[in-house]
């Protein structure tokens, strides 16, 4: 069975859960794990490499300069006599970092693109250590990397503006587990609205807690619950304190995945508000939003970037325009007014993610890309 290198800086963040639901679903190909640092657990029995492992000098100076050069021999020498066949890196800024690895392995590159690094300006990149190197390099990137796929057909086409090639890029939704994920029965609904996401401005939490004040007062049992952590989670709380929304709305932080699925099986709904930043930034597509349906809860979104992917507009949910919380609340209102609207939702969305986003067929079409690109010799 060949062996396939998950590269990610951050491995096993609380937050992206899905990098490693995917490649713990390939059945013909063995993931290693390949990174700078373990913020998680790995899966019970996969194997992790990170250059933390080199010892403690490497997670200060070592780490930054390694950050700085890309210099591929401390991944080298943590892997050992270890040789995948291939690097998947997630991210585009990854994808610039296991190139030079990929190079010295002499071994193909496959990178997935999922929100920030196809979105995100030159400038705002260019300010962060961490990602300086990514528009720098991203046109060794684009030239030498052997496949690039995008988390949903918006992206592919930011991805292709960027100067990829077109028939080295694809869309390739990454799925949900629909057989562990099952509806839910309509009883287990509670009166609750229900946000996950990352607390950054993308994710448009400000507009759902400014839509929710007009509905706290229409709808005195229901409660906005936050999952998520982030740099703006004190902003957040203290505007809802100035609302006087305390006790109507609850920050959760962050929770494992097991336990987001928990609410999202109580949730009269999932809200995704998300908005342009002014830096580019744009939603990829949302997981949750296919986790929610998956369960057959009905989602509302801004109509933008891959969101409408994940949503089909008063049938599956609704979408309405970004930052208007007004149109938002209006939504949502409709929705709890109408439990029926709920069920006849919740039920297309089932169908949606069973029809597009079933993680065991999206897997499979993973695969047939590694053993395509493998076969080609790149």
């Amino acid at each position: 069975m060949r062996e396939i290198a998950i590269f990610r800086h951050n491995l096993f963040r609380i937050s992206e859960p899905f990098i490693t639901q995917q490649a713990q679903q390939l059945r013909r190909h063995k993931p290693l794990y390949l990174g700078r640092l373990r913020y998680g657990e790995p899966p019970p029995g996969a194997d992790s490499f990170a250059l933390e492992d080199l010892g403690p000098r490497w997670l200060l100076p070592r780490v930054g300069w390694q950050m700085i050069t890309r210099d591929p021999r401390p991944y080298q020498r943590l892997l050992k006599d270890r040789h995948p066949s291939l690097i998947h890196a997630h991210f585009g800024v990854e994808g610039v970092y296991a190139l030079a690895l990929a190079k010295r392995m002499k071994i193909p590159l496959i990178t997935t693109f999922h929100g920030f690094d196809a979105t995100l300006s030159t400038a705002a990149l260019l300010c962060s250590p961490a990602w300086a190197n990514y528009p720098l390099f991203r046109h060794q990137l684009a030239r030498d990397g052997a496949l690039f796929l995008c988390a949903s057909s918006f992206i592919r086409d930011r991805v292709l503006a960027m100067g990829f090639p077109e028939a080295r890029t694809k869309v390739h939704y990454i799925g949900v587990d629909c057989h562990a994920i099952r509806p839910r029965d309509p009883s287990e609904e509670t009166p609750t609205i229900l946000h996950v996401a990352r607390l950054v401005e993308v994710k448009g939490t400000k507009y759902l807690i400014s839509a929710f004040k007009a509905l706290a007062q229409r709808h005195a049992h229901v409660q906005l619950v936050i999952i998520g952590d982030g740099p703006l989670k004190g902003a957040l709380e203290a505007f809802t304190k100035s609302l006087g929304l305390e006790g109507r709305v609850l920050f959760l932080g962050a929770l494992p995945h097991a336990q987001v699925l928990s609410w999202i099986r109580k949730a009269a709904m999932l809200v995704l508000p998300s908005v342009r930043t002014a830096s580019g930034r744009v939603e990829g597509l949302g997981m949750v939003l296919l986790e929610a349906a998956a369960t057959a809860v009905p989602a509302l979104g801004s109509r933008l970037g891959g969101i409408p992917e994940g949503i089909v507009d008063n049938e599956s949910g609704f979408l309405v325009p970004e930052r208007d919380a007004g149109a938002l609340g209006a939504r949502m209102n409709d929705l709890l007014d109408h439990p029926a609207t709920r069920l006849r939702m919740g039920a297309a969305a089932r169908a949606l993610v069973e029809r597009q986003f079933d993680i065991h067929r999206q897997t499979e079409t993973l695969e047939n890309f590694y053993d395509a690109v493998l076969s080609n010799g790149q």
